[in-house]
């Protein structure tokens, strides 16, 4: 993720950048991990990568504000991507 921002954060747009991460980086980030028993203290530690991407890219150190921006953005953290897996996941198990 790293290599994303340095190379683009100076001359791509919020939403482009965003976009970039939601389709590159987060499906490498959070492979495979709906079938895994995750700890809350695993997802807070997933969440916190990405609200501290965020932070950089909106250039604040305010969580609330980031929140903000990345509700405006639709841009949901992974606690929420990888709970919406794990059900589909289950769900996809069950019904086999």
């Amino acid at each position: 993720m790293n290599i994303y921002i340095s190379i683009y954060i100076r001359t791509s747009s919020e939403e482009v950048l965003l976009q970039l991460v939601k389709s590159k980086c987060l499906p490498i980030l959070l492979y495979s991990l709906e079938a895994c028993p995750l700890t809350k203290t695993d997802l807070k530690s997933l969440d916190f990568v990405i609200n501290k991407f965020s932070m950089k890219l909106f250039r604040t150190n305010n969580i609330d504000t980031v929140k903000i921006c990345q509700s405006q953005f639709c841009f949901e953290l992974p606690n929420t991507v990888i709970k919406k897996r794990a059900i589909k996941f289950e769900t996809s198990l069950k019904s086999a």
